[in-house]
């Protein structure tokens, strides 16, 4: 097989194990080597028959890992790789045009949210925040022929609401807008955005794509190959937010494990949600992967195999029970993130400050491999020493 060669197989697990069944020409090695360099050699002709120039706007280690993504993503015009989620979110933004029009969900990543609410402005784009899952608002919300992009995130974090993409991609292509979908909690395994009828996708990648807590990395993988994705290529390429080659090679290392770590995560995930929706120190448990969440029946037309690693618990006592739990647990770590094999658990309040519309009783978890017995466990006795 040679290194420009699929895995034999049409199957998305064993092509991403695989690597997409490259090999390293010289040695014959099953792993991609890390390609550092940062210049290239013209030929004769003055010409570079290698495809590559310099390091800044692409990289042979990068490419490798945008391919097994837009096979993840079946994506027509392929993926792009950057230093950050953040990094990926603004050149998608930023490839837009002043006095364009931005529509974004109420409920998202904060980082983000602010940088739209913050930022857009100062460049002539003008952002309205919209609660997605509710197909009427975003009806009166869209400004036909100004309205460029609608931007959704589903599963919406931390409040985990549920987006209908392929009503909502309908409802944005009648305006004549584009629909971009942060897909990050969901990844390429539960859910497939572009084939809802999503028109760009972006990732975290830091998150579960990686899942190992050792990447800080972005991703945009697109539908078409347009005048907007070139825009946004030229934003990376100008900009050099280009994700480095050592970063590349250890997200490329997690998506091979990726369909096995997802699945383990979204049944643990399903059975702690589960068991602590009649938890008496809890009030309430956010997932969709539980019939009375709002949006469960969309859910499950949208999500494939499971419901995804991330809920959401509210604590009874308000933010200092809250707190005090997530103080007390042994097994999940008191931090940022999400995605990872180790499981987290942070009280999201404290973090995105005054006017989040996150509940200070709430608490995220993120679910990582570990024995579902022994996660429920920890929180069943943090719960209980935070209620005395």
């Amino acid at each position: 097989m040679n290194p420009t060669q699929s895995a034999d197989s049409d199957h998305p697990q064993t092509r991403a194990a695989q690597a997409l069944g490259a090999i390293e020409p010289i040695t014959r090695a099953v792993i991609a080597p890390i390609h550092v360099a940062t210049t290239f050699i013209r030929d004769a002709d003055n010409q570079y028959s290698s495809g590559f120039v310099y390091g800044r706007p692409d990289n042979a280690t990068v490419r490798a890992a945008e391919a097994v993504l837009a096979m993840l993503e079946n994506a027509p015009a392929g993926a792009l790789l950057f230093g950050s989620g953040m990094a990926a979110a603004v050149a998608a933004f930023s490839a837009l045009d002043h006095g364009d029009h931005v529509l974004a969900p109420t409920v998202m990543y904060w980082a983000l949210r602010h940088w739209l609410a913050t930022e857009l402005p100062r460049r002539g784009i003008t952002v309205d925040f919209v609660a997605m899952d509710d197909l009427d608002a975003v009806n009166a919300a869209i400004q036909p022929g100004k309205t460029r992009l609608v931007w959704i995130e589903t599963p919406g974090n931390p409040l985990w609401t549920i987006t209908d993409i392929a009503a909502l991609a309908e409802i944005v292509h009648q305006a004549g807008a584009l629909l971009a979908v942060d897909s990050t909690v969901a990844s390429p395994f539960h859910t497939q955005p572009i084939a809802l009828g999503a028109d760009l996708v972006m990732h975290a990648a830091t998150k579960i794509l990686n899942g190992h807590s050792d990447v800080v990395a972005g991703a945009l993988v697109g539908a078409r190959d347009d005048q907007y994705w070139q825009r946004i290529i030229a934003q990376r390429k100008l900009g050099g937010a280009i994700l480095g080659p050592f970063e590349a090679f250890l997200l490329m290392r997690g998506m091979r494990t990726l369909f096995l770590r997802a699945a383990a995560q979204a049944r643990s995930a399903q059975s702690l949600a589960e068991r602590l929706a009649v938890h008496p120190t809890i009030s309430a448990v956010l997932y969709p992967g539980l019939p009375q969440h709002p949006g469960h029946a969309i859910a499950r037309r949208q999500m494939q195999r499971g419901f995804g690693s991330m809920l959401s618990i509210r604590v009874v006592g308000g933010e200092a029970a809250a707190i005090a739990t997530a103080s007390a647990t042994r097994l999940w770590h008191r931090a940022t993130s999400l995605g990872g094999v180790e499981s987290l658990i942070e009280h999201r309040a404290s973090i995105e400050g005054s006017g989040t519309p996150c509940p200070t009783d709430l608490l995220r978890l993120s679910v990582g491999i570990e024995h579902e017995e022994d996660l429920f466990a920890d929180l069943d006795q943090a719960l209980r020493r935070a209620h005395g």
